[in-house]
């Protein structure tokens, strides 16, 4: 028997909504199908929320995380229009969501949009999310691969150029990818459902660059699985052809029945890697290279922030640290504005939920420096808010258990007033089981639910330990349960005590 899900999707593609979103719009969100409401329009990147009733997200495309400074202007416009309840985030996937847009205005939006040549479509449910790759593409000089092209062409296939795709609307579940062209896995390779890593081939009368395929890595509140080898190697211009075989053998074998069991990593686990690789090859139309002895991510995972040096001669990147991800429309519009005067007007987003701006001169950095919003957002952050990671937590997102944004950042804030500590320690917060803040790459991660303290239920989180990103990265486990989260600054503490080095200031 189809879950809920399956049904609604059989009964009507998602993307059909794109057709009839002004008609919804004149409707008022209280008059629209519920199933049109909460599920449909998400194939659009429109999300309801239930704890902002009329108010909705908007979850954007951008591939290999880069936009101009008029694409970001846009944002801050769209999010100033919302007025109190405007605010945006930058996401783990290298991508921005709007929050308190009124569905009234989301046709004119669309419209804006693709003038900016921007689109949100198929960015939530069953399709492909955002495509990640490197945030120094193009610009990093110890790069093996620039990841841009590929990340935009992957794009373009899946969403037919933004203008929706129904070949890859209706996947069993979401699906992620990512594309590595640098040595430090600045994509968090091993969660992706598809994952392309750096990788040489040896053989006469050379070498050949390319990629090694990782598979199967996802979270969800059941399982967490790290992706695991394909054994095999691909050319880039092989990379968006295989993303299409891998594709199509999941979306017409794929797991439907129980969504709880329908990411690739399960069907995997049903054939067997084996008959698996073979299934691609057959829907490919070739056989699959065996993958290079070894790959190329050889160092610890950049976190970019601070001043670096580009390729180009003359021409610096600076990373900027956004707590949380967490921007105003005056932020938006000033980062904007930076990148505008200092640079070309690109930026770039990160796994981290920080900004990039690259192009940026040698004559220009001191002048740079001294810019008031750098005290907002450091180029030179302490240790725990440098690496500090969260989802959007139960103030808009209804699956959350417990708030994490402003809590998150109030025990950094907490911790680091009352602890030394002699390097960054990566914490990650995730306000449920979902893990969007993906808490178990972090040194130190946090899962919401509910604990009890004193006869009471309280807001508390599991608590993660041992994820490891870059060279043989891998994923943390649970170390204690139920932690009230008005005991966290003592229970962190320690752990910061025990484990990385922290001494009480004096």
């Amino acid at each position: 028997m189809a879950n809920k899900i399956e049904s609604l999707k059989a009964a009507k593609d998602g993307l059909m909504l794109l057709a009839q979103l002004d008609h919804l719009a004149s409707l008022g969100w209280e008059n629209i199908d519920e199933d049109d409401l909460n599920h449909r329009l998400k194939w659009l990147g429109v999300f309801f929320r239930k704890s902002t009733p009329g108010k909705f997200m908007i979850r954007m495309r951008l591939p290999n995380g880069i936009l101009t400074s008029q694409q970001m202007a846009l944002f801050g416009k769209i999010v100033q229009n919302c007025g109190a309840d405007g605010v945006a985030d930058i996401t783990t996937r290298q991508n921005v969501q709007m929050r308190g847009i009124r569905l009234e205005d989301i046709p004119d939006i669309f419209a804006q949009f693709r003038d900016a040549g921007l689109t949100s479509l198929q960015s939530g449910m069953d399709n492909v999310r955002n495509i990640t790759g490197s945030p120094v593409a193009g610009i990093d000089a110890d790069e093996l691969y620039d990841t841009r092209v590929l990340a935009q062409e992957l794009q373009d296939f899946l969403t037919s150029h933004g203008q929706g795709n129904p070949q890859f609307t209706n996947l069993p579940r979401k699906f992620n990818i990512a594309i590595a062209g640098c040595r430090d896995n600045s994509t968090h390779a091993e969660i992706n459902d598809i994952a392309f890593i750096p990788a040489f081939q040896t053989g006469e009368p050379s070498s050949a660059f390319g990629f090694n395929v990782l598979v199967g890595g996802f979270f969800s509140a059941k399982r967490v699985a790290a992706a695991i080898p394909l054994n095999a190697w691909v050319l880039p211009e092989d990379v968006v052809a295989l993303c299409e075989a891998i594709l199509i053998v999941y979306r017409d074998h794929g797991l439907r029945d129980n969504r709880q069991k329908s990411r690739l990593m399960w069907l995997i686990d049903e054939w067997g890697l084996e008959k698996f690789r073979q299934a691609v090859e057959t829907q490919w139309g070739k056989p699959l290279l065996t993958a290079a002895p070894k790959d190329e991510i050889l160092w610890e995972k950049r976190d970019h922030i601070g001043v670096h040096p580009q390729k180009q001669a003359g021409l610096h990147y600076v990373g900027l640290h956004i707590p949380v991800g967490r921007l105003t429309a005056d932020d938006l519009m000033a980062i904007a504005q930076l990148a505008d005067t200092y640079g070309t007007g690109e930026l770039r987003l990160t796994v981290e939920q920080n900004v990039i701006i690259p192009h940026i001169p040698t004559e220009k950095l001191d002048v740079f420096r001294q810019e008031a919003i750098l005290e907002k957002f450091s180029i030179a952050p302490t240790p725990l808010w440098r690496s500090l990671v969260s989802c959007t937590g139960n103030q808009f997102c209804n699956l959350a258990i417990i708030e994490t944004k402003n809590r998150a950042m109030e025990l950094a804030q907490r911790l680091e007033a009352t602890y030394d500590l002699p390097r960054p320690v990566r914490l990650h917060w995730s306000g449920c089981p979902n893990s969007c803040g993906q808490p178990q790459v972090g040194d130190i991660g946090f899962i919401g639910c509910k604990a009890r303290k004193g006869g009471k239920v309280v807001d508390g989180v599991d608590i993660y330990m041992g994820g490891t990103v870059g060279k043989d990265a891998h994923l943390g486990s649970c170390v204690q349960e139920k932690v009230p989260c008005e005991d966290l600054p003592q229970v962190v503490g320690e752990l910061l005590m025990n484990h990385f080095g922290a001494r009480l200031k004096v």
